[in-house]
């Protein structure tokens, strides 16, 4: 077998790319927090509340609202260069400013939308019920959660990229046969256009239920072998055979209770110190959003790592569904390079920011395999 090998200067430019996106993600960070501790600590918060004569919900709904709006406006520079300029500068996307601004728009709005509904129920549980608002918070979420994973394929994702069946009959027969030896029932399978914003590559397996669906980019199908395809849809199709949106959901819902409990703690603990009236006081809405902020940073580690335990198991599975380690190599080689993804990053931040394996773990992995499957058969 001949295997696939990296290309140098995609890599120098994947290291350069990860490194300033890091950076720009710091800032961002650090921006953040220092809006929101301003907000806490120059009494800012209680004056802009103070002009909202309204119930508590409709009046976190408001100033939230009034957050995004700001930090939308604040931030308009550095997500421009971020979303815009470095993708364009690195070859990954070639959209134009006002494609570009559509887009952001759009997310903005479905932000702020569903933000601005759940600061509502949120503030409603703590004004009626405050002994457990924490956890009828976190319940809420869950719905939430279930529900954005069911309307992202069918309603979301078609806002944002056109999406029509796929029409090569041999490539869909191939995979649908796959999906059959996994013992996985697949409803349809969708070329969705990257083609028409950037150059980079995915496929994935989306839905439950009735909506699940195989999804694949428009130049994954340009640029990919049939062999190729079919091992990155038997590594989705591992995923589902080991439930692994099911135990990671679990997993992050056990986090978010846990956020939600200490800043149900830390709230309390503040109302007299920062000079809150109750509670349900709207001014208490940045220190909301830092405590469960900080709680998402200290856990992201540990929920990485769990889901690359889940995306090495997944590999596992493909390897074992198509019994071929080539074409899984010469896979994740091209989407390295052309997703500029860095294939060898430092450990540490491997381990604090990523929720796949590295690129040189996988391919020692696969080789692992093909070396069992060598000696097996000596």
């Amino acid at each position: 077998m001949q295997e696939s090998t990296l290309d140098p200067q995609r890599q120098e430019k994947a290291k350069e790319y990860a490194r300033l996106k890091r950076c720009l993600s710091y800032v961002d960070l650090i921006f953040t927090g220092f809006l929101l501790l301003l907000l806490l600590f120059d009494d800012l918060s209680h004056r802009l509340i103070g002009s909202l004569a309204l119930l508590p919900a409709p009046a976190a709904s408001v100033y939230f609202l009034f957050l995004m709006v700001t930090y939308g406006i604040l931030l308009a520079p550095l997500n421009y260069y971020r979303g815009l300029v470095l993708p364009r500068r690195y070859g990954l996307s070639f959209q134009k400013f006002a494609g570009w601004l559509g887009d952001t728009v759009k997310i903005g709005v479905l932000v702020v939308v569903l933000g601005v509904g759940v600061v509502a129920v949120v503030y409603l549980f703590m004004s009626s019920l405050p002994q457990i608002w924490w956890l009828l918070a976190w319940g809420f979420m869950l719905i939430i959660s279930l529900v954005l994973t069911i309307l992202v394929p069918v309603f979301i994702a078609p806002i944002f990229f056109k999406m029509e069946p796929l029409m090569d009959t041999e490539l869909k027969e191939r995979l649908k046969r796959l999906s059959r030896q996994a013992e996985m029932r697949v409803n349809s399978i969708y070329t969705i256009t990257f083609s028409s914003k950037g150059t980079t590559a995915n496929a994935a397996l989306m839905g439950v239920g009735k909506t699940r669906r195989i999804v694949l980019s428009d130049t994954l199908l340009e640029q990919y072998s049939p062999a190729e395809i079919e091992v990155i849809i038997a590594h989705e199709l591992g995923h589902q055979h080991h439930h692994d949106i099911f135990r990671l959901f679990v997993m992050q819902s056990a986090m978010l209770l846990v956020g939600f409990y200490v800043t149900n703690l830390i709230l309390k603990t503040a109302i007299v110190p920062l000079g809150f009236s109750s509670l349900s006081d709207t001014a208490t809405l940045p220190l909301l959003i830092l405590i469960l902020g900080a709680a998402n940073l200290l856990f992201a580690p540990l929920i990485n790592s769990f889901s690359r335990q889940l995306e090495t198991a997944a590999d596992n599975y493909a390897l074992n569904l198509t019994n071929d380690p080539g074409s899984f190599i010469s896979s994740i080689t091209k989407l390295t390079d052309q997703n500029l993804v860095e294939a060898r990053p430092n450990r540490w931040v491997e381990f604090l920011f990523w929720a796949h394996p590295s690129y040189r773990r996988r391919v020692e992995y696969a080789r692992c395999h093909l070396t069992y499957k060598s000696n097996k058969r000596e």
